[in-house]
């Protein structure tokens, strides 16, 4: 078992189960209602979407966390779900979102990268929680968000969203999240707010004509954003690939033959730029010289380059596809 299907497995044991061990929120009570003045005040709220202990968690933690859904629409009955660790005071509201688009901030962010706990004996059945030394929630209050509906433990009733989902959808429904989960919290209004993600993250913007109580106004003193492996763009991002490698793993000759016969702002490398012999020829001379980059992967791990890897596996080297002209491009 990969050490992302361990964290699911164990996530789900904490949310459907109804061990002693754990009286959190999303298996025993869905609390989607948003509207202020609803029937429970928003500190009860809070305290029904509060974690007491996940299985196998350190019995003295610091800091206490909560999870469950916001309801970002109730016609088609979407909700999307979080985990937060609260280490509370003055520190800034930092939300947490993996790239992709599609993977789960859970099981990626918060289970393998920056979250308070890693798995122990992942692969196992002696899961165990242990507390991460470099975990960001003793700088901030952590707040992991799957996104949008149909990654990890998020959900829609309604099956046309999942092929409507894009860019704009997925950014009101990230946007109607904040504005309804600072209401269930509006003890951090006033926290520095920070956007953070990685790889394509996605894209987060006000809803035109949103009203007056929306995430704007809602008196949060500072936002910043950061993103780590950013994607940007397919020619920033290509070419950046290549100047990086160029430094770490490819040579000289074949730095040179990509600088020379691809052109990366036009987003396919591989295709014919014209109808002419000549621009077919730098297009097949891209292929090959992209062909060998690739291959120069085969026991590295692209996304780590000093990292271990376990080469019996699948490489990074794939067949060529039928619009990508021989690249082999990577998945964020």
């Amino acid at each position: 078992m990969t050490t992302v299907a361990a964290a699911f497995l164990l996530v789900t044991i904490v949310l459907f189960s109804g061990g002693s061990s754990s009286r959190t929120v999303a298996a025993r009570r869905h609390h989607h209602h948003s509207d202020d003045n609803d029937y429970e005040t928003v500190f009860e709220r809070q305290e029904a979407d509060r974690v007491e202990a996940l299985p196998g968690q350190p019995s003295e933690v610091g800091f206490r966390h909560f999870s469950g859904y916001v309801t970002v629409n109730q016609t088609h009955a979407r909700a999307l779900f979080y985990w937060f660790m609260d280490d509370a005071h003055k520190k800034p509201v930092v939300l947490w979102l993996n790239g992709g688009p599609g993977c789960s901030s859970l099981g990626t962010g918060a289970i393998e990268e920056l979250g308070p706990f890693l798995i122990q004996n992942p692969g196992t059945n002696r899961h165990e929680l242990r507390l991460n030394p470099e975990s960001w929630n003793k700088e901030a209050n952590l707040l992991f968000l799957e996104s949008p509906a149909g990654v990890g433990f998020s959900y829609t009733n309604t099956t046309s969203d999942l092929h409507k989902f894009g860019d704009k959808l997925t950014a009101h429904d990230a946007y109607t999240f904040l504005v309804e989960w600072f209401k269930r919290f509006p003890q951090f209004k006033g926290h520095d707010f920070c956007i953070t993600g990685e790889s394509y993250a996605g894209i987060l913007a006000r809803t035109p004509g949103a009203r007056s109580s929306g995430l704007y106004l809602v008196s949060i003193a500072c936002i910043c954003f950061m993103i780590g492996n950013a994607a940007i763009d397919d020619a920033s991002d290509d070419r950046g690939m290549v100047e990086y490698a160029w430094d770490h793993v490819i040579s000289d000759e074949l730095h040179d033959a990509i600088a020379t016969h691809c052109d990366f702002s036009r987003n396919d490398a591989g295709s014919d730029f014209s109808s002419d012999a000549a621009a077919s020829q730098q297009s097949d001379a891209c292929d090959r010289a992209m062909d060998a980059f690739y291959e120069a992967f085969d026991d590295i791990d692209i996304y780590s380059l000093y990292a271990p890897v376990c080469t019996a596996t699948t490489n990074s080297s794939s067949s060529s596809s039928s619009s990508g002209g021989g690249q082999h491009r990577p998945s964020y």
